[in-house]
């Protein structure tokens, strides 16, 4: 026996029992199910004339052993199954399938991904993926990995956070701790992640919403940097490979499945802080892109199942605009996202979901676009997702736009784009927008109310990852993403941004105070309206992505948070830390319903312009006042806050208060810091309480004492 034959037969003998069997097994669950004494294994391919079940030792090539499944013994339906008597966890497999069609665009050399692994190995190591030579060119591999179950949850439950309370931070794993700055001791990573956890609620946010972490190929497509030659990378991840596995190598220990484990370390973690975690799951298409892309699992399972397909031009039909669209209310399709929600609520302890161009869901097997999509139905109705978040970014590549109209079962939130592009053009001083930003700071009734849902159905954003970071908005007016690659062509050119005078970095005194105090303006108006407020990471200390409105592949310092910004921009990070203190402390910023009642005679939320109870909805006016009234005994009997987009400044009247109360200034974004916000009881009496004068670009805020 040759010393390589010795070795592969010692890794044998490793993994297995002397009981060592295989018999029929059982169709259902899908996938690897540890069993007493044993693994079954199922797996639906409707179009498969063979399926081998192959076994790997190590994360590698090597093949330990292959079992064909005979057609008859090991087949219930279009399910294939088998169980293996003495094999344990620890051990990595695949299936090689024959197609009954002869265009399926696999073959049978290609070790195929179970769509239901909960582990993968073959990309542990951030750009460095486990490879094999096929066709004479090197691509990407992955194995199904089948991990320990052992994890110590304690007293660990679900804390939801109601809606009307949250306020979401959307951070990249990787991204939040690469840089150098962070000093924690596993960047890049969901360890590091937690170690960041302080920082977080001292913020004073209420859950974090992840971008993907489910596997994905970050080497995929390999652009490269035209100006200094650099390899680019997949950095955000929305190219899954799976809908169940963590990304191993976001895990500071991603050996024999330990990811899994480290994930919901950090789930636990987070919830004992008082934080709910949010996955951005891509369910609109995979990464096996296009005709021309690369095989994991679907295409050669059986593409007209998993994709949209045109079975006469041979070719994926594209609404997401990543190569192929995943067929989301074929019955097998709908299931495993079902399976794939439920796992992350179970088994890892998530708290809710958002759903990357959710529209794609309520497209049909054809690709049109469904009345009553049953997919959405089921998420909506589904007893175990019942209290989880579920939000929808309500468009898709292909022109669907449905905020606002997204078939919601009064279950579903959406991110409101809408309140982005009105809060922009507001803030940059586009003549008529006074309307349409009062409509966004009541909580879009416009959008909700009609169809049974409230303000808090509304996640209200500025900026997110995809677009100009909160600095980036205020500082330049057109995208630079020639770092991209692909010639400044792609990212939005509709970014509604106003550089303040000048493009990019400026030494301009007054440039640098006005975009300082445009940032403070749209952090007022975000934080101060109903809904549910969604900040992006970094933009609480102004990080910067030098112009890139589609940092998609910069894994580098261009996309990575830079901590040290927040030492030199401190007051920024004040500004929001107090604002949301403030928003949690005032429950009129987190109104439940969009009825408006009488407190006393008055309406509890009231409209005025630079005159008392005369709101100016005109072309030309670019100021708006608003005034809240609670109880008179209460701690926050009136409050009012006023907003000027004009390059001029205007007088304002103020509300009649009852004679033991007074005016009190809170907020004054004109103001250098730290008189932009003051602390609880700091503020002092207006000396004027019939009129104030609002700067120009500016917001403020009274409060009654």
């Amino acid at each position: 026996m040759t010393k390589k034959n010795s070795t592969e037969r010692d890794k044998i003998l490793a993994r297995i029992e002397t009981d060592f069997d295989i018999s029929r097994g059982r169709p259902l669950p899908f996938g690897a199910s540890l069993q007493r004494g044993g693994i079954n294994f199922a797996l639906f391919a409707s179009n498969a004339a063979s399926v081998s079940l192959v076994i790997f030792g190590d994360c590698s090539t090597d093949i330990l052993m292959e079992f064909p499944l005979d057609s008859h013994l090991n087949r219930t339906g279009n399910v294939w199954h088998a169980f293996i008597k003495g094999l344990d966890a620890g051990i990595n497999y695949g299936y090689r399938i024959t197609s009954k069609d002869e265009d399926a665009p696999v073959n049978p050399e290609i070790i195929l991904l179970d769509p239901y692994s909960r582990a993968t190995c073959g990309g542990h190591t951030w750009n460095a993926p486990l490879t094999i030579t096929r066709d004479g060119r090197d691509h990407t591999f992955r194995l199904s990995r089948i991990a320990e179950n052992n994890f110590d949850w304690g007293f660990d439950k679900p804390l939801n956070t109601p809606l009307s309370e949250s306020i979401i931070y959307e951070l990249h794993v990787r991204g939040f701790t690469k840089h150098r700055s962070s000093k924690v001791q596993a960047p890049g990573t969901f360890k590091g992640l937690t170690e960041k956890i302080p920082y977080l609620q001292d913020l004073g946010i209420t859950a974090v919403e992840l971008m993907p972490v489910t596997d994905f190929d970050e080497t995929y497509p390999g652009r490269i940097n035209p100006d200094t030659g650099e390899k680019l990378l997949n950095f955000w991840g929305y190219d899954p490979i799976n809908f169940f596995a963590p990304k191993a190598a976001f895990a500071q220990n991603s050996t024999d499945g330990k990811e899994v484990n480290e994930f919901k370390e950090m789930v636990k973690a987070f919830h004992k802080a008082g934080i709910e975690v949010i996955l951005d799951m891509v369910f609109n298409h995979t990464g096996e892109g296009s005709e021309s892309g690369p095989v994991y699992h679907f295409k050669g399972i059986d593409q007209n199942v998993y994709y949209i397909f045109d079975p006469v031009k041979k070719e994926y039909l594209n609404y997401s605009g990543c190569g192929n669209t995943l067929n989301c209310n074929h019955p097998i399709v709908r299931d495993l996202i079902l399976n794939s929600l439920r796992y992350w609520v179970i088994e890892m302890h998530v708290d809710g979901f958002r759903f990357d161009l959710a529209s794609i869901l309520g497209r049909g097997r054809d690709g049109s676009v469904l009345a009553n999509p049953p997919l959405i139905e089921r998420i909506a109705e589904d007893p175990i997702l019942a209290k989880t978040k579920l939000i929808a970014e309500a468009w898709d590549a292909a022109g669907l736009y449905q905020v606002g109209d997204f078939p919601h079962f009064k279950r579903w939130m959406e991110w409101n784009g809408k309140f982005r592009d009105d809060v922009r053009r507001f803030i940059r001083g586009e003549p008529g927008m006074v309307s349409a930003l009062a409509t966004r700071l009541a909580g879009s009734s416009d959008l909700y109310q009609g169809g049974g849902r409230e303000p808090y159905h509304s996640v209200n954003f500025v900026t997110c990852h995809d677009g100009f970071t909160l600095d980036d908005l205020v500082s330049y007016n057109e995208k630079h993403n020639q770092a991209n690659g692909e010639n400044n062509r792609d990212g939005s050119d509709m970014n509604l941004s106003w550089n303040c005078g000048a493009e990019g970095p400026s030494e301009d005194e007054k440039i640098v105070s006005l975009r300082r105090r445009q940032a403070r303006n749209i952090t007022a108006i975000l934080l101060l309206s109903q809904g549910v407020p969604m900040l992006l990471a970094g933009d609480e200390f102004s990080r910067t992505q030098q112009g890139n409105n589609n940092a998609y592949c910069q894994d580098n310092e261009l996309s990575w948070v830079d901590w040290d910004q927040l030492d030199e921009n401190k007051d920024l990070f004040r500004f929001f830390k107090l604002l949301t203190a403030f928003r949690k402390r005032h429950s009129c910023f987190r109104r439940k319903k969009f009825e408006v009642k009488l407190v006393k005679g008055m309406p509890q939320m009231s409209w005025h312009g630079k005159q008392l109870h005369k709101p100016d909805w005109s072309e030309q006016n670019k100021v708006v006042s608003l005034q809240y009234i609670m109880d008179y005994e209460s701690a926050e009997f009136s409050i009012f806050i006023c907003f000027n987009a004009d390059s001029k400044e205007h007088s304002v009247e103020l509300p009649h208060l009852p004679d033991q109360y007074k005016w009190h200034q809170k907020i004054n974004t004109y103001r250098n810091p730290p008189e932009d916000i003051l602390e609880d009881g700091l503020e002092t009496a207006a000396a004027n309480q019939k009129k104030f004068k609002i700067k120009e670009f500016s917001a403020v805020l009274f409060t009654a004492k």
